[in-house]
């Protein structure tokens, strides 16, 4: 029973039992007939909860003050852990961590497509076999105004060490933590972002205020590859050519080893570097990544899976799904840079890969080219206009659609087509299981969902991957 102290709009819930994790990465737990979301919880933890938010169905809370830990719980391994969102279950056990990854996929084909998934064959999890290090890139914030801990405000005494290189906080737009060690990218992640943060101290360099938008140096972004290249990008908030040259010139001193050395200038008010263009300081424009025989080139702005490792695993779940013999005509939906289209290439007769992003899709051509794959073409535009009957009229009906749309899930009118195309396989690779679950139902008007599996590629995050394979059902016709 849940007692509440007093009666304000916003109560401390007294003796909370947090009962499961929910999507978004919040544990749950009931309070009288609401759901209570709190964040940094674990099942079995008896806790205080202080409301902060209250709606008509649900409550979100933080822990004030906690009765009995549960016996899941382990030391977490950051300093930064609580603060910094970028690893929210480093308290639970990481066999937990994919229970609850697969549950929460699973969960969402059972409520939102209401399918049952006695009749569906679901794979365990794939699991990353590295938990630390395992991302090959991190993109870190300059900031004049870091974030303050409470007893540094309530110390009274002024702080005047207030720049910052890290991640933001959430939900604070203007707030970056610095960070002292992360644990997500392998060195020499930690001393570059260490040593660079101390050469702009050292000279006087300003930081980025997010605010004014004014400031020198405002995001660095460091690659790497399970092989050792790293690619350094930094990006600067005013062209300032002297201090530009000044920190760059001192990078390649620093790494003179490094793969590629970038910067760029963003004067813009929104941190978006997509329509930039970088200069290469020193070495190559590229990384080099290495898949199964497959080599994908990788620049400062390209997309690649940020778990090198689990990509291998991912490409060979959806490879599994689709079946390949060697005749078939696979269609590529949201093929990115091409990696997924140039992966089943290798075993298709013709794969078309279709993306938005139009540098996205030279970088998928160049990849095939590199990999000596001729059997590829790739197509830029909107997915919901070129992907249509008169595409299918001069490519051919697909045998296979593969698709791997953003975390808003498909179009309508992609899933329109998609149950008009005719294939007799559609592999639906996502990263968010409620909006592949939504579009799951509708397209189970023409395909029967039959297999399902899940891929961590985040460990110590909520995020996970979901692979579902769709086949035509018979016509009684």
């Amino acid at each position: 029973m849940v007692k509440r102290r007093n009666k304000k709009t916003l109560p401390l819930l007294e003796r909370v039992r947090i009962t499961g994790m929910a999507a978004g990465g919040r544990a749950i737990a009931r309070a009288d007939d609401k759901v209570v979301f709190v964040p940094f919880a674990a099942p079995g933890d008896v806790v205080d909860v202080q409301v902060k938010k209250s709606r008509k169905n649900y409550l979100e809370g933080v822990i004030s003050q906690t009765h009995h830990w549960s016996e899941d719980r382990i030391e977490p391994f950051c300093g930064h852990f609580g603060i910094c969102g970028g690893c929210q279950w480093q308290h639970l056990p990481y066999e937990k961590q994919l229970d609850h990854k697969e549950q929460q996929c699973i969960d969402s084909l059972q409520r939102i497509a209401r399918l049952d998934m006695d009749a569906i064959e679901v794979t365990p999890i794939a699991g990353s076999e590295k938990t630390t290090f395992y991302r090959n890139k991190l993109e870190f914030t300059f900031s004049n105004r870091r974030w303050l801990s409470d007893t540094e405000i309530s110390s009274g005494r002024k702080i005047t060490d207030t720049n910052a290189l890290g991640f933001h906080i959430p939900g604070l737009f203007d707030k970056v933590l610095d960070i002292k060690k992360c644990w997500l990218q392998a060195d020499p992640s930690n001393e570059i972002r260490l040593a660079v943060k101390a050469l702009a101290l050292d000279q006087q360099l300003s930081f980025y205020d997010l605010r004014s938008n004014e400031g020198l140096l405002r995001n660095l972004i460091v690659r790497n590859t399970p092989e050792g290249e790293v690619m350094v990008l930094v990006v600067f908030g005013q062209n300032r050519r002297d201090d530009i040259d000044q920190v760059m010139q001192w990078l390649g001193q620093q790494l003179p080893s490094a793969r590629s050395l970038a910067c760029m200038v963003n004067e813009k008010k929104n941190s978006s570097i997509a329509d930039l263009h970088p200069a290469i300081h020193q070495g190559n424009a590229f990384l080099t990544e290495h898949m199964e025989g497959l080599s994908f080139q990788v620049g400062p702005k390209s997309f690649y899976q940020t778990n090198s490792l689990q990509a291998g695993k991912l490409y060979s779940v959806v490879r599994d799904f689709a079946r390949l013999e060697g005749h078939e005509l696979v269609y590529d939906l949201y093929t990115g840079t091409g990696t997924i289209a140039c992966f089943m290439a290798v075993e298709a007769k013709k794969v078309l890969g279709i993306e938005y992003v139009e540098e996205a899709v030279e970088h998928a051509r160049h990849n095939a080219r590199i990999n000596g794959l001729n059997n590829t073409r790739f197509l830029a535009g909107d997915m919901a206009q070129v992907f249509n009957h008169n595409l299918i009229r001069q490519y051919g009906r697909p045998h296979v659609i593969i698709t791997d749309p953003p975390r808003a899930g498909m179009h309508p009118a992609v899933i329109k087509q998609i149950l008009e195309s005719g294939a007799g396989r559609i592999v639906y690779v996502s990263c968010n299981p409620a909006t592949q679950a939504r579009d799951v139902e509708l397209l189970s008007e023409e395909y029967r969902p039959a297999r399902s599996q899940a891929v961590d590629m985040f460990p110590h995050t909520h995020h996970v991957e979901n692979v579902v394979l769709m086949v035509k059902r018979m016509s009684l016709k």
